[in-house]
């Protein structure tokens, strides 16, 4: 089977409208993110050097972007892995599916903001490194 590739992982401007009061960015689905939004959730809270992620979707895409602070996205397709690192609240890591991702390197106060594709389905994950390994040989 032949997946996407960490190199399909895409890092997009998402704008920014700047204003002396504070600036703005808009988040649109299928106009700003690739795909249409059904589940927003966020991370924060982190305990220094913990990791987060560590696992891919067979359909889910998924959005990440840093809200707060900064963290790196380790991403790995089987046979390339590529780190991303998020710092920007206007720009985000568009990481489709098949794709095994982990969040890591979080700084104090960071906050993850994640927009997917799909709601929650415990079957859509891939949480074993070796059974994702399986499936993308």
């Amino acid at each position: 089977m032949k997946g996407p590739t960490v190199y399909d992982c895409s890092v997009i401007g998402l704008g920014k409208i700047e204003n002396d009061r504070g600036n703005l960015t808009v988040v649109q689905s299928e106009i700003t993110v690739p795909f249409d939004i059904r589940r927003v959730f966020y991370l924060y809270d982190i305990p220094g050097g913990e990791a987060r992620g560590a696992h891919a979707h067979k359909q889910c895409h998924q959005f990440l972007i840093a809200a707060s602070g900064s963290f790196e996205v380790v991403l790995d397709d089987g046979r390339n892995t590529r780190t991303v690192y998020l710092n920007r609240p206007f720009m985000g890591l568009h990481i489709p599916p098949g794709i095994w991702a982990a969040e890591q390197e979080f700084s104090s106060g960071a906050v993850c903001l994640v927009l997917a594709s799909d709601p929650y389905d415990e079957a859509d994950y891939i949480r074993s490194y070796d059974e994702f390994i399986r499936l993308v040989k």
